[in-house]
């Protein structure tokens, strides 16, 4: 294929990438049947018991009715002045995506801090679609590697299963603690942090030295993308609009 305008040289270099591309998707398709073969991990030793907005919820009980649990640790800790940005920025893309991963598996939200706090936080940021819980009673952060031994915390995605009428852990994201080479990003939850994926598209990549926010006071660059909400459409209007369409 050939873009408007475009050099041969472009050309030549676009196919090379091409190819790394094709190169890279079938990567990636080996290694996620790889994880897929998987057999089941250790057994959990407890069925924990979590705070969420309508109540107390054991882990056995939110699975709903699949068969596989997505859990993240999300960074904010009693102590924590503010939740993590880097978090926050990949929660407020998955919470669009919720209800879609829904359909497949059951997807909750592990913070060490109090539910109250937790839910004032998610509704600033808008979220309402996650299912948010609070780890606060139990041991389950230090036990799947969302804690550390000083109670820092860590953005540990973990997968459990329910097999043979046990509850068993199967994948977690030990990419986060695997050292990566001098200016590579962990890329440990990468999958499901679209907005970084995006940024891999454009000449500037990701940069070497930002990273997201909890907010931006400084719009100017989303001068003109930011599209006026659109005005409510009157019945009357919409009536008249359709006897228009009918008389042609």
């Amino acid at each position: 294929m050939n873009f408007p305008n475009e050099s041969n040289g472009y050309r030549a270099a676009r196919n090379k990438l091409l190819n790394a591309e094709k190169a890279l998707r079938s990567k990636v398709e080996a290694v996620a049947a790889l994880r897929r073969k998987l057999p089941a991990g250790g057994a959990v030793p407890e069925d924990y018991v979590f705070e969420g907005i309508g109540g107390a919820a054991q882990l056995s009980e939110l699975f709903g009715s699949h068969d596989t649990l997505l859990a993240y640790s999300f960074m904010y800790g009693p102590k924590m002045a503010q939740a993590c940005p880097m978090c926050t920025s990949m929660l407020d893309g998955l919470n669009g995506n919720a209800p879609h991963i829904a359909q497949r598996a059951s997807l909750v939200v592990i913070a060490r801090s109090p539910i109250e706090r937790i839910q004032e936080f998610a509704q600033q940021r808008g979220w309402t679609k996650l299912r948010l819980l609070s780890s606060a009673g139990n041991s389950y952060n230090r036990d799947y590697f969302g804690e550390g031994p000083e109670e820092n915390q860590m953005p540990m995605l973990n997968v459990f299963v329910k097999r043979g009428g046990k509850i068993r852990h199967f994948w977690g994201t030990e990419l986060l603690f695997a050292k990566s080479a001098p200016g590579q990003h962990p890329r440990h939850v990468d999958a499901i942090w679209s907005f970084w994926n995006a940024l891999d598209l454009t000449p500037e990549g990701r940069g070497k030295d930002w990273y997201p926010k909890l907010e931006y006071r400084d719009i100017r660059d989303l001068k003109g993308m930011i599209p006026k909400p659109a005005k409510p459409v009157r019945e009357e209007d919409m009536n008249k609009a359709v006897r228009r369409r009918a008389v042609r």
